[in-house]
């Protein structure tokens, strides 16, 4: 290919005349953009750029002339030239032993309108014996849409010859969101036009989200366009390794590329997302799923978040989660915390704790942790909320867990006041010859104090209370009518019951006293039991 001194922009009739003798003639050439992980400095792949240099009038610009293709049809043929060059390119590459990378070609809208593509690709890539992992295809966004039924039959058909599909200019056309949902591509090719200004902007928020949502999607991103240490040290920052751009290499010629292949290390692209088998986290995205369906209403209490770096995000939360928090928060308003805010230095440990055992385990973990929870309405307020903690997704250093929880605040203060009356009572009780217990209603177990056990010789657990308390003698046998009546009535939900009851063999009076502790939901729990000597004053009361 000769130089020319003169370079002009060719009109669109020279274009159509001379395209066939271009691309028979090598003026339709190929140029390398390497892909790099900014991380490791090593080489990713690279894409294939189509070039044309007329011998007289020069380098022509690829905006110039490659619509002119589309509109004449030329492009489909400009295309497969491309792919042949890679294939051309890389056979000679593995012949000298020389390490290569994938590398991508565009595929065009028109490229499969009325044309087998797919199939000449193949047929293409057979010819030169090139392993099909090092041909990858990039499809703009914008070529999907309006065709997105033609568009997913290629992307199948391309897959089901072991073909990688890049999705190239992703966030530059109306429907992204759309365009990602539908179509099953490999990688994502992020437009750096978000970045354009401030890299902390609307932009970079944008860019973020976009990034965490591929993770999920089991989908590498690719930025494309990256010009400066600034723009790929966010990129990092957000968790984009791989960038493409003027800030490695601009499109270089094939001489160029084979020595970069000599010296650059070569990593291959790895998915970062790595799903538990027994939930998908993915399918908690989708409103008809049974997971979805479980999560809102037949589950209890529940929410979905993030875990990366000691940051937590919620990603979704229930209605029962929200009631069970209460404080009158809104959905919105939980979404927008970040639990650890609500943490102080020795529950936020806690709780990181339970989390790291649970990615460690992939086992279900219990954590009881308080939170100090704020609201517009309610102000402020400290909660004990017990969490059952199981991780269902992972994508690189970020964590997806699903937590049950319940709030027992109230449980727990009640447990605190009884337990402290308890202490006190029992402190008391050592100065006015009283005997105390505690009756678990369910078990029927009795635990003695320490007074109980020592002047009265009670063991320290009594198992089927309260018979053996009467066949010991400890409790005369003309009460045994009333006394079990009495425990029959604990275990209905009586909260108190009182009478004076002669004790030991020498049937001395004591006041015998229950109290019964309810749990959330109403039911019997336990009972306090009291028996203090009566003195001569208050006997001839």
């Amino acid at each position: 290919m000769s130089d020319s001194n003169s370079q002009r922009k060719m009109t669109e009739q020279e274009l159509v005349s001379y395209f066939f003798d271009a691309v028979n003639y090598g003026h339709i050439y190929n140029v390398y953009q390497p892909k790099m992980n900014h991380v490791t400095g090593r080489m990713i792949g690279a894409e294939a750029l189509m070039r044309m240099k007329h011998p007289l009038y020069g380098l022509q610009m690829p905006s110039d002339f490659i619509p002119v293709f589309e509109k004449n049809d030329m492009v489909f043929s400009a295309d497969l030239a491309v792919c042949e060059n890679v294939c051309k390119f890389l056979r000679k590459c593995i012949d000298e032993g020389i390490p290569v990378v994938p590398v991508s070609v565009n595929m065009s809208r028109y490229d499969v309108y009325n044309h087998d593509y797919v199939e000449q690709v193949e047929c293409i890539r057979k010819e030169y014996d090139i392993p099909v992992e090092y041909i990858h295809i990039e499809i703009t966004e914008t070529s999907a849409i309006g065709g997105m039924e033609l568009m997913t039959d290629v992307i199948d058909k391309f897959h089901e010859l072991g073909y990688k599909v890049e999705m190239d200019d992703f966030g530059s056309g109306y429907s992204s969101l759309n365009v990602l949902k539908d179509l099953d591509v490999d990688v994502i090719k992020l437009d750096m036009n978000f970045l354009s200004g401030d890299i902390g902007g609307r932009g970079g928020a944008i860019i973020s989200s976009i990034v965490q949502m591929t993770k999920w999607l089991n989908t590498p991103v690719v930025a494309e366009g990256v010009e400066t240490n600034e723009q790929a040290d966010y990129m990092k920052s957000i968790g984009c390794n791989y960038i493409q751009g003027y800030l490695y290499s601009k499109p270089i010629e094939e001489a160029e590329f084979k020595e970069k292949l000599k010296k650059l290390d070569h990593e291959p692209v790895v998915t970062e997302n790595e799903l538990m088998h027994s939930i998908k986290s993915g399918r908690f995205w989708d409103p008809q799923s049974v997971e979805t369906l479980l999560f809102n209403y037949m589950a209890g209490p529940a929410a979905i978040f993030t875990f990366k770096d000691k940051k937590i995000e919620f990603v979704r939360v229930n209605e029962k989660y929200i009631r069970e928090i209460g404080m009158n928060l809104t959905a919105k308003e939980m979404l927008g915390l970040d639990l650890l805010d609500s943490l102080d230095e020795f529950n936020s440990k806690k709780l990181i704790d339970a989390l790291n055992k649970a990615i460690i385990t992939e086992e279900e973990v219990t954590c009881e942790v308080w939170r100090t929870v704020c609201s517009k309405i309610c102000g402020e307020e400290k909660v004990l909320i017990r969490s059952e903690l199981r991780m269902i997704g992972r994508a690189g250093d970020q964590y997806l867990f699903y937590a049950m929880v319940r709030n027992i605040t109230a449980e727990r203060r009640r447990f605190e006041a009884l337990a402290d009356s308890e202490k006190k009572f029992r402190m008391a009780s050592e100065n006015n010859n009283t005997y105390a217990w505690e009756y678990e209603i369910s078990t029927k177990k009795m635990r003695p104090c320490l007074r109980c056990m020592r002047d009265l010789g009670v063991p320290a657990v009594v198992e089927n209370y309260p018979q053996p308390v009467f066949d010991s003698g400890l409790f005369p046998m003309d009460y045994y009518d009333m006394y079990m009546d009495w425990h029959r009535q604990l275990a209905q939900g009586v909260e108190h019951l009182e009478t004076v009851i002669p004790l030991t063999a020498e049937r001395i009076p004591f006041r015998v006293m229950y109290t019964t502790e309810f749990d959330e939901n109403g039911r019997p729990l336990k009972a306090y039991g009291s028996a203090t000597l009566i003195v001569k004053d208050e006997e001839q009361k």
